[in-house]
């Protein structure tokens, strides 16, 4: 931008060495000079720095080019839970380390998780008793010793205790006990000081630690850990209302990033209900594959969507689109006469260093594309 500004100086040199202005009472012939409401002309000289090219229809393929965030894909990463209340007794993994789904990954001493396991053990213990009744009973059936209705309720009373043995059972695989634990509980009831553990729910990499070591934790609420399947990352790209209408599910979109000279790739996934009341802006959300894990949650990115079609439009140089004092935008057009007069245009989607004209052009128009900043400024000589 300081250069902009310096430019300026050396514009006004050039435009006065170029208008030949040796005094206030004479004019040289040579002078650009205003052309009513139709314009100004140019000297020969003054020509020479600009470049006029005539627009016509051209086929493209429209992209819209965001910024973006870098985001964990929350299809494939999750905040892993204490399933049991107590304090931390052991880390078993760090940060970075990959993990299997059901890893450990902390040991909690936990009364809730000792009280989960005293109870399945007297429901395997009373699952046990009673169905070694109900074959007795069976048995004595047979030989005539007690009545039906024994039997039936002797059944009854195993198949009732079976059901709390299953709650029981269901209860310490909610707490996180494996089934080598659980077959060490069932085999010995000897077996004590079995930990409460919390395991990673997925496979991917352990991207926090969220607790330390004696920490007390609640069940069910505090976040122990985070982990991610890095291979693919969510980017978030806020698209504004005039390119909105050319993005949809499935388009390819590329992310550029300064961690890689070359481009990661990736599909639209999702385009927001919501538009952002202070940016004005609508969330749309990439699925991109994290090549080499290089992508970082919180990174700021460049995204390019391409659309799916090929249209036909107008596209001129963005050198050659300047801005009013109302931020409106304008080219310079040349006219039948050959002088240049302002045009306020419409653009549509920035197309890599050319804009699309929506409106305010024909085809066939010669316009200024590049020089339209020296132009600007011998307008207002």
């Amino acid at each position: 931008m300081r250069n902009k500004f310096l430019a300026i100086p050396a514009l006004a040199t050039m435009v006065g060495a170029c208008s030949g202005k040796s005094s206030p009472a004479k004019t040289d012939s040579t002078t650009a000079t205003a052309a009513a409401s139709s314009g100004f002309t140019l000297t020969a000289a003054q020509k020479t720095r600009i470049q006029v090219v005539t627009v016509t229809p051209t086929l493209f393929q429209p992209s819209v080019d965001v910024t973006g965030t870098v985001a964990f894909d929350g299809d494939r990463s999750t905040q892993v839970l204490s399933p049991v209340s107590g304090p931390v007794t052991g880390l078993l993994v760090q940060v970075g380390t990959h993990v299997a789904r059901g890893t450990p990954l902390a040991t909690v001493a936990s009364a809730d998780f000792a009280s989960a396991v005293a109870a399945y053990r007297k429901a395997e213990s009373a699952y046990r008793n009673l169905q070694r009744i109900a074959d007795q009973d069976v048995q004595l059936f047979k030989t005539d010793a007690i009545a039906r209705r024994d039997v039936d309720q002797a059944q009854t009373d195993a198949s009732a205790a079976a059901a709390d043995r299953d709650a029981a059972l269901q209860q310490m695989r909610s707490l996180g006990v494996d089934a080598r634990s659980i077959e060490q509980i069932r085999s010995n009831p000897a077996v004590q000081n079995i930990p409460a553990v919390i395991r990673s729910p997925i496979d991917g990499t352990v991207v926090e630690r969220l607790i330390t070591p004696g920490q007390l934790l609640q069940a069910g609420t505090t976040a122990a850990f985070t982990v991610a399947d890095l291979s693919t990352v969510w980017v978030l790209a806020n698209v504004f209302e005039t390119d909105l209408a050319t993005v949809h599910n499935g388009q390819l979109a590329t992310v550029t990033s300064s961690v890689s000279p070359s481009p990661f790739i990736g599909t639209v996934d999702y385009v927001s209900a919501l538009v952002d009341p202070t940016s004005r802006a609508t969330s749309v959300r990439l699925v991109v594959r994290n090549r080499n894990d290089l992508l970082k949650k919180d990174m700021y990115v460049r995204v390019s969507i391409k659309s799916n079609a090929n249209r036909s439009g107008i596209l001129i140089p963005t050198s050659g689109v300047q801005r009013d004092d109302e931020n409106l935008p304008f080219v310079f057009v040349e006219t039948a006469n050959g002088s240049y007069a302002r045009r306020h245009v419409t653009l549509g989607a920035h197309i890599g260093d050319k804009y699309e004209i929506l409106s305010g052009l024909s085809a066939g128009e010669r316009v200024v594309a590049d020089g339209a900043l020296f132009l600007q400024f011998a307008e207002s000589q």
